[in-house]
């Protein structure tokens, strides 16, 4: 049995990993085509899009891109005494957001830019790279955590499918949405740690990084010891998009199929995919449908009514940390949370 974390232990994450158990059982339906529409740590990062500096003017030491990243970054700046910004706020979407002009100075101007990369920031790619060309010092996480697969999704590789085209969006090569697995986040945090250390020649930063990670080693142990309350075979989900191999490899969950193929947002699945999933639902059996919170996404509580309602809709925090007020203020309040909506909703 894991050692839950006390609340004290995620505040010193700012207000807001390491692991490895959980056995991986990501059996994707074939679903013919389908698509469809639809931090850790938290004390100052980035509470909005590109917020981050402080009131005295300081500067920022380091930007990162997503909430996810932000605060992690916040938690490793606070500890070594310094501050930190990031680019997107709470309900941004990461595949799609477009920064202002501000944001792309700030990220030209700030020694190191923290990005998730394979591919997550579509939308800023192209300001990402005229920072690196400005002399910014970008580091993408995602390729250096073990990254996992996109699973196959049978009849869904490339083209499109009754005028909904998938360019753009590959779900091949590897995934990016490596931070729903605190432990990888962890893993994170100290690569993060280590590039500001060489970046600013400042040792502190490393020590801080790997601080940071094990704090999160706390924050995956508490999520771990939630999840486990969910019994065995209540563990097959369908999900929105194709966002949760790593907390299905991580906590031993099953994703049985998806909404959007691929790891986009971007997409709208014709009545007849529609029709095609609602059937292997009802034939190949799931617990749970999922979406990302706040995502307005009607089209899955469509789909948990053509299953007799029998299917529960639950709305995790997976693009982003949450806005005040929402108890997922942080990455690692996050994580905790969605661990509790789930389990709460699979009992």
């Amino acid at each position: 049995m894991h050692e839950t974390p006390s609340t004290a232990t995620r505040s010193a994450l700012g207000r807001s990993g390491r692991r490895r158990s959980g056995t991986a059982r990501t059996r994707v339906l074939s679903l013919t085509g389908l698509v469809l529409a639809g931090t850790v740590l938290a004390g100052c990062a980035g509470g909005g899009s590109g917020e981050g500096a402080a009131s005295d003017g300081t500067e920022p030491v380091a930007v990162a891109t997503t909430t996810q990243l932000g605060s992690i970054l916040d938690s490793i700046t606070s500890c070594a005494g310094t501050i930190s910004s990031t680019v997107m706020g709470p309900g941004d979407d990461p595949h799609d957001f477009s920064p202002s002009s501000r944001q792309i100075a700030e990220m030209a101007d700030v020694g190191l830019v923290v990005t998730n990369g394979l591919g997550l920031e579509a939308g800023m790619q192209t300001a990402l790279d005229n920072a690196a060309a400005d002399g910014a010092h970008l580091v993408a996480v995602a390729p250096e955590v073990d990254p996992l697969p996109f699973a196959e999704h049978d009849g869904h590789e490339g083209g499109s499918h009754e005028g909904h085209s998938h360019e753009g969006h590959s779900h091949e090569g590897e995934d990016p949405h490596f931070w729903m697995d605190v432990a990888r986040m962890g893993q994170a945090a100290e690569l993060i740690g280590a590039e500001l250390a060489e970046v600013t020649g400042d040792g502190q930063y490393a020590d801080c990084g790997t601080q940071t990670a094990e704090e999160l080693a706390a924050v995956d142990a508490e999520v771990r010891q939630i999840l486990e309350t969910v019994p065995e075979d209540r563990r097959t989900l369908v999900t929105d998009h194709a966002a949760y191999n790593y907390f299905a490899e991580a906590y031993g969950f099953e994703v049985a199929g998806v909404v959007i193929p691929g790891g986009s947002t971007d997409s709208e699945p014709s009545s007849g995919e529609l029709a095609g999933l609602v059937t292997q639902m009802n034939q190949e059996g799931a617990d749970a449908l999922v979406t990302g919170a706040g995502s307005g996404n009607k089209l899955v509580g469509a789909l948990s009514a053509e299953t007799g309602g029998e299917v529960p809709v639950v709305e995790l925090y997976e693009g982003g940390i949450g806005p005040e007020g929402s108890g997922a203020e942080t990455y690692a309040d996050a994580m905790v949370l969605n661990a509790r909506t789930l389990a709460e909703a699979l009992q």
